[in-house]
């Protein structure tokens, strides 16, 4: 008995977590680049980016209420999201 039950926890745990994507690590990186240039070069101004990734936590929000969703991979992007966000708040 204390197989099944053991068995059934192991079924029913959460994934290991995974290993940071390459792919996604670059995009990341690269677009969070591009933005700190183009407010640089002030073709963007920062409060227009903070209304953009207002408007990404609000889609990734809407991801979460889906009955697909991975939780933990959308709790994971409102973190990045956010992160983001914070990081553009010391360029105003």
């Amino acid at each position: 008995m204390s197989d099944e039950i053991s068995n059934d926890n192991e079924r029913h745990s959460a994934p290991p977590p995974r290993e940071p994507d390459a792919h996604g690590e670059a995009a990341l990186i690269l677009v969070e680049s591009l933005i700190h240039g183009l407010i640089e070069r002030a073709v963007l101004r920062v409060e227009d980016v903070l209304d953009i990734l207002d408007t990404a936590v609000e889609v990734n929000g809407q991801q979460a209420e889906e009955p697909v969703a991975n939780g933990a991979i959308v709790r994971t992007a409102k973190t990045i999201l956010e992160a983001i966000s914070s990081s553009l708040k010391t360029d105003q």
